[in-house]
C-alpha cells in the first residue's frame, strides 16, 4: 500500500487562471514558482493573477493533464510593486478596470493604486475617463473582492472550509462578518449546510451568551432537524421543549418563550392534532399539506364507466389465458375509475400481475403510462417484472445536479410548469416514499394524471422523514385494494409462506427444507462464523451462488459482534484479503480495495459514470451496489461498476462508498437477493421487531438462511412494535377543505 502523502507547500504569483467555477469557487491556475509555472488546483473564491498566493497540498498526475499540485490550504496576499498591481487590475479583477484604465492607475498612483482603491475610490476620478460614479462602483468591487477573502480566511479559522465560506458570501454578501459575529446560528441556515454543533463551538468561541435567544431558536431548529433522520415531519411541542431544555441547559421558560417567537414569526408552523399541538419545519409543514391537498384533487376525476373497464378485462383474460380473482379486477376497476389507487398486499398474492393487469388496461386505453421506483435496483426489478421501462422517480423527475441554494435536496425540472408528459403514473415500492419526496412527484404530475401506489405497509417505512403510503391509507381518503388470496404456487415457497405467518405474529417453521432453513448457533461468535463458512464455502459449492452474485448478508443493525461492520471486515479478510496486487485506499477508517462488494450509501448527483454502450450521465443513488473495480491511487480516483454502468469517484466522494458484503436490513429495502444470510442473536431491542424482520425474509428469493438463536427469532416475531413516527398528513388528508400553505 502507498505511504502517506507527504504534505508540500509552494509560494508564487499567480500567473493565469485557467479554469474557475464561480459557484463553489474551484479553479485550475498557473502559479509562477521561481519563475517556473506550476499548475495548481483547488478551492481558490476569487483569487486573480497577480496576487501572491501560498499552497499547501500534494503532487498528483492527472489522466488527462499531467502532474498537478493539489492544494488543500491557501492563503493569498495582494501585490505590493506597481507591476505586480497593473498585471492584477489589467487581469479584470476589479469590475469597470480594464488593461487601459489599470495603465492609468498605475501611473497616476504607482504601488499605492490598492489603497486608493479600498480607502480613498473618489481620488480615481481624477484620472481622465472615470466619472466619479464609476471610480465609487470600482472602489465597492475591489471591497467585496476584499471581503470575500477576509471571509475565508476568518472561517479558516473557525475551522470553515472555503466552500462553506463562500456558501456563506453568497448568501450574506458584504456584511458576512458583521452578521455572523453577531449571530453565529445564522450558519444553521438552510443551503449552507454547516450543522447547529458547528455555529454553537463558533459562539463559544466568540464569547457568546448561552441564554441568547439566537441560540435557543437554532437548538429548537436542531431538535426538529435532527428527529427528521428518524422519520419524523413534526413532534409534539410537549416533547420537544424538554428535549431542547436539556441539549441547551436552559430552563423551560427560555425555551417555551422561544418556541412562540419561532411560531409567530412562521420559522415553525404549530397545528393541534387529537388535542395535542405539533410543531413542523416549515419545509415538511408545506409538504404535508400539499399532499393532501392534491391528493383531494386528484380523487375529483371524471369517472368511467366500469362495464367498459370489465370489457377491457374480459378481452385480457382471454388474449393472456389468464384468470384474475375478485380483488385483482377490483383494483384494476379502481385504478380507471377513480384515477388513484393504492394497491398492497404480501408476498404471492399477485401484486405483479395485477399490476402488469393495470398497466396493459391503461395502454390499451391509448394512456401513457410512467413507471417508477424509488432506487435503481427498484426499478430495475419493477421493469423486470412487467417488462416495462421503469425509472427511478429522480430519474422520471430529471433530477438536476445541483444544490438549490436555499434547499437543501436535489432540485427537479419536472414541475407544476414542467410537468411530465404521462396520463399515468405507476408507483412500486411506495413504503419507501418519503414526504419530500412524493410531494415532488405529485407537483410534477398534470391535472387529470392517473395515480396507481403499490406498497406493502408491512415493510420498514421509509428512510426520510414521513408515513406517506400508511398515513393515505389510513386516512380512508384513497381507494385501497389489498390483496390478500395467496396462490397457491407462492405457496410452495416456504419463503413466502413463513413471510405471512410472521404478519400474523405466528411462528415460523423452520424444517431446514425447501428453501428455508434455520441454523441455530449458541453465541453471537458462532454465528458470525457460520456466516463466514457459507459465503466463502457451503453456498457456492451447494448452490453455485458467489458474495458478488447472489449471496447477500443481511444484518439488522450495524454495530456488534453480528453488526454490518464487524461482519464485513471478516468477510472482507476472508473473500478478498490483503494483496500487493491489489490497490486499497483508506477512506474515514474504512479500508476499500480492489475487488470489494460495496455499497453508495447516499445520493450524489454529481458522480460521473459511463454506460458499456458509451452512454454518459451522472448520479449515484443511496443503497446502490457494485463492485470496485480499479483504485488509481496517484490521482486520487476509483472506479465501481454498477451492472451496466462504471461511475468513476474522487477520494472526497469515496466517503459515500462501504463495504458491502453484509448491509443492513434498512438498506435492503426494494431489492431482492437469491440468497439471504440472516443473522439474528440477541439483538438490541430497537433492532427487535416485526417488520424489521419481515421485511428481510421478503429479501430472499430463492433461498433464505436464518442462523442464530430462535428466541431472538420469536421475540421478533411477537413484538409488533411499529417504528413510531409523527406526521401531519393523516390529519390532513382528514380535514375538511383545503389546509393553507
Amino acid at each position: 500500500m502507498e505511504k502517506q502523502t507527504e504534505v508540500l507547500q509552494l509560494t508564487g504569483m499567480v500567473d493565469h487562471i485557467v479554469f474557475c467555477n464561480e459557484d463553489n469557487g474551484w479553479t485550475v491556475l498557473e502559479l509562477d514558482v521561481n519563475d517556473s509555472i506550476v499548475t495548481v488546483v483547488g478551492t481558490f473564491p476569487q483569487v486573480q493573477v497577480g496576487e501572491t498566493l501560498r499552497v499547501q497540498g500534494s503532487w498528483v498526475n492527472h489522466p488527462s493533464f499531467g502532474q498537478q499540485f493539489k492544494a488543500t490550504a491557501s492563503e493569498s496576499t495582494l501585490p505590493t510593486d506597481a507591476t505586480a498591481i497593473l498585471r492584477y487590475l489589467a487581469s479584470g479583477a476589479v469590475k469597470g478596470i480594464g488593461p487601459t484604465t489599470a495603465a492609468r492607475i498605475v501611473d497616476r498612483f504607482g504601488a499605492d493604486a490598492l489603497r486608493i482603491l479600498e480607502e480613498e475610490p473618489q481620488e480615481l476620478a481624477k484620472i481622465k475617463g472615470i466619472s466619479l460614479s464609476k471610480a465609487r462602483e470600482m472602489g465597492q468591487s475591489f471591497c467585496a473582492q476584499f471581503g470575500l477573502r477576509e471571509v475565508v480566511m476568518t472561517f479558516g479559522s473557525y475551522g470553515l472550509s472555503p466552500n462553506e465560506a463562500l456558501r456563506c458570501w453568497k448568501k450574506f454578501g458584504p456584511s458576512t462578518l458583521i452578521k455572523i459575529k453577531a449571530n453565529p446560528y445564522l450558519l444553521c441556515t438552510s443551503g449552507l449546510r454547516i450543522g447547529f454543533e458547528r455555529a454553537d463551538q463558533i459562539n463559544r468561541a466568540l464569547g457568546g451568551d448561552h441564554l441568547d435567544g439566537n441560540r435557543i431558536e437554532a437548538g429548537v431548529q436542531y431538535v426538529l432537524h435532527h428527529n427528521l433522520g428518524n422519520g419524523h415531519t413534526c413532534l409534539p411541542r410537549d416533547k420537544v421543549i424538554p428535549t431542547a431544555m436539556s441539549l441547551l441547559d436552559v430552563p423551560e421558560v427560555a425555551a417555551d418563550a422561544a418556541v412562540n417567537r419561532m411560531v409567530q414569526g412562521l420559522q415553525l408552523r404549530q397545528v393541534e392534532m387529537n388535542g395535542r399541538e405539533y410543531l413542523f419545519l416549515p419545509r415538511y409543514y408545506d409538504a404535508e399539506v400539499f399532499i393532501a391537498n392534491r391528493m383531494r384533487l386528484m380523487g375529483g376525476m371524471e369517472s368511467v364507466i366500469a362495464e367498459d373497464i370489465h370489457l377491457r378485462i374480459d378481452a385480457m383474460e382471454r388474449n393472456f389465458h389468464i384468470t384474475y380473482e375478485e380483488q385483482q379486477r377490483k383494483a384494476m376497476v379502481e385504478a380507471v375509475a377513480t384515477g388513484t389507487l393504492i394497491l398492497t398486499g404480501g408476498p404471492g398474492t399477485g401484486k405483479t400481475t395485477t399490476l402488469r393487469g393495470v398497466i396493459t388496461l391503461l395502454e390499451s386505453m391509448g394512456e401513457t403510462v410512467a413507471i417508477a421506483a424509488p432506487t435503481g435496483r427498484a426499478a430495475k426489478r419493477i421493469s423486470e417484472l412487467t417488462g416495462r421501462e421503469a425509472k427511478t422517480i429522480h430519474r422520471l423527475l430529471e433530477v438536476r445536479f445541483g444544490v438549490d441554494e436555499d434547499e437543501e435536496g436535489p432540485v427537479f425540472d419536472r414541475n407544476e410548469r414542467n410537468p411530465l408528459d404521462a396520463d399515468a403514473v405507476v408507483v412500486d415500492e411506495m413504503s419507501m416514499v418519503d414526504a419530500v419526496l412524493f410531494e415532488h412527484l405529485l407537483r410534477a404530475t398534470k391535472t387529470g394524471c392517473r395515480l396507481i401506489l403499490v406498497g406493502d405497509t408491512d415493510q420498514l417505512p421509509a428512510v426520510g422523514a414521513g408515513c406517506v403510503l400508511q398515513d393515505l391509507m389510513d386516512s380512508g381518503r384513497v381507494p385501497v385494494v389489498q390483496l390478500t388470496q395467496v396462490f397457491r404456487q407462492a405457496l410452495e415457497s416456504r419463503i413466502v409462506y413463513n413471510a405471512h405467518r410472521i404478519v400474523k405474529g405466528e411462528a415460523m417453521e423452520l424444517d431446514n427444507k425447501s428453501d428455508c432453513f434455520y441454523l441455530p448457533r449458541p453465541s453471537a461468535a458462532a454465528v458470525t462464523d457460520t456466516v463466514l463458512e457459507l459465503c466463502h464455502h457451503r453456498l457456492p459449492a451447494a448452490y453455485g451462488y458467489t458474495h458478488l452474485d447472489g449471496i447477500q448478508v443481511l444484518c439488522p443493525g450495524r454495530k456488534g459482534e453480528i453488526g454490518t461492520g464487524e461482519i464485513n471486515r471478516r468477510l472482507q479478510e476472508l473473500l478478498n484479503p490483503p494483496d500487493k496486487k491489489k490497490a486499497e485506499i483508506t477512506v474515514e477508517g474504512v479500508t476499500l480495495r480492489v475487488g470489494d462488494k460495496v455499497m453508495h450509501n447516499r445520493n450524489n448527483y454529481d458522480i460521473p459514470w459511463t454506460k458499456d454502450n458509451g452512454d454518459c450521465g451522472s448520479g449515484i443513488f443511496n443503497g446502490d451496489i457494485g463492485v470496485l473495480e480499479e483504485i488509481r491511487l496517484r490521482e486520487d480516483l476509483l472506479t465501481v461498476r454498477y451492472d451496466d454502468r462504471v461511475a468513476t469517484y474522487t477520494k472526497e466522494d469515496a466517503q459515500d462508498l462501504e463495504p458491502a458484503y453484509a448491509i443492513t436490513v434498512h438498506k435492503s429495502q426494494g431489492s431482492e437477493f437469491e440468497a439471504v444470510v440472516l443473522p439474528l442473536y440477541r439483538n438490541t431491542p430497537n433492532l427487535c421487531y416485526r417488520n424489521l424482520l419481515y421485511t428481510a425474509v421478503t429479501r430472499a428469493k430463492r433461498l433464505l438462511i436464518i442462523v442464530g438463536s430462535r428466541e431472538t427469532l420469536d421475540r421478533m416475531i411477537e413484538n409488533d412494535r411499529k417504528t413510531l413516527r409523527y406526521t401531519g398528513l393523516r390529519h390532513f388528508l382528514m380535514q375538511e377543505g383545503a389546509f393553507v400553505l
